[in-house]
């Protein structure tokens, strides 16, 4: 990966929501990988962030590397929180990248403090902490290092496969303390792959991340996520993606049907009418009622899910990865218990 022909700009001027950072520092460049991009480096203040309602959430603690995601994938939840810093949820969001620079250096502080008393951080719960831009600000190195050193438990949920690269520091920090690390793939199609989330890598090397993972000795599940109603849930194609998983030697399949919020709503439904537009209308009846589709669907996905991990030789979803990678939700694969009224959900 090239990152030259760098055009850069130091201001603290403009957008009063990101600029309240000590400093941000501004870059652009003509590469190919990367062009249209910005990314807006800053010094922040604090980086573990309490989960609100943490009460009922499946983890309380998270750490988040950058903001806004170069994946961009049309469905993504997290294109909402691009509105708190007065920045576009559409494209704005897959190209104004926020990049905390000083992230290791505040969590090894945060972890160092008597406050705190060694709870489970997850990471990737909002954007992807192993997007591009990790291949040029080498952030997780340093991330995961502080979390070792502090024998701090973490999971990390990705779609990225620069995870590799710090296999071996994963190796030694699971030495230490616990360890999830869980891969998102909602289906195979290359053709839905391709117009839905055209920033990330192939399903197909998603699962070689699975793989190696395994193949180094770290458990990996799959978040299969997510199912997407009409264009990725056809007998045929979740069979085809739960034999796949199962093949790249994951651990669990936790099925995740796709959720509209605000935010990734409009962008979706946006990119649904010029691609799939007699799907338009199926989906304004889908999602009549809110977020999430309606709970008949979700128990018959996550039904079918369960009982392919099963033909497959895939175990039940551990629990504890389950819990600190998604919301705990009845409709998991987990122990084989009745499915519940509410949706698996990200943050």
């Amino acid at each position: 990966m090239r990152w030259d022909n760098l055009a850069e700009n130091t201001t603290k001027e403009g957008n009063s929501a990101l600029f309240a950072a000590d400093a941000v520092t501004t870059r652009t460049f003509d590469t190919p990988e990367f062009k249209g991009i910005t990314f807006h480096e800053i010094r922040a203040r604090s980086i573990v962030n309490r989960v609100p309602g943490a009460s009922r959430m499946p983890f309380e603690w998270t750490v988040n590397p950058y903001r806004g995601c170069s994946h961009a994938c049309v469905y993504c939840f997290a294109r909402k929180t691009h509105s708190y810093l007065d920045l576009d949820t559409g494209l704005g969001f897959d190209s104004q990248i926020v990049v905390k620079v000083n992230a290791a250096e505040l969590l090894s502080r945060h972890l160092a403090s008597r406050q705190w008393h060694g709870q489970h951080i997850a990471m990737g719960t909002n954007v992807d902490c192993y997007q591009r831009a990790e291949g040029r600000y080498r952030l997780m190195p340093g991330v995961i290092a502080a979390l070792r050193d502090h024998a701090n438990p973490f999971s990390i949920l990705t779609k990225g496969t620069l995870i590799l690269r710090d296999l071996d520091l994963l190796r030694q920090a699971s030495e230490v303390t616990e360890v999830g690390v869980s891969v998102s793939v909602g289906f195979t199609d290359p053709g839905l792959w391709r117009t839905v989330e055209p920033g990330t890598p192939s399903p197909e090397r998603r699962l070689d991340v699975v793989r190696a993972m395994a193949d180094n000795g770290i458990g990996c599940g799959v978040l299969m996520a997510p199912v997407i109603p009409f264009l990725g849930d056809h007998p045929d194609q979740l069979r085809a993606t739960v034999r796949a998983i199962a093949a790249a030697g994951a651990t669990s399949v936790t099925p995740l049907v796709l959720h509209l919020r605000p935010g990734a709503r409009e962008w979706f439904m946006r990119w649904l009418a010029h691609h799939h537009p007699h799907l338009v209308r199926r989906y304004e009846r889908m999602y009549a009622d809110g977020a999430y589709a309606p709970t008949w669907y979700q128990r018959g996905i996550t039904r079918r899910v369960h009982e392919l991990a099963a033909e497959f030789g895939i175990g039940p979803a551990d629990r504890g990865l389950a819990r600190r990678t998604v919301r705990e939700s009845p409709t998991a694969v987990t122990d084989g218990h009745a499915p519940g009224p509410t949706q698996l959900t990200l943050l």
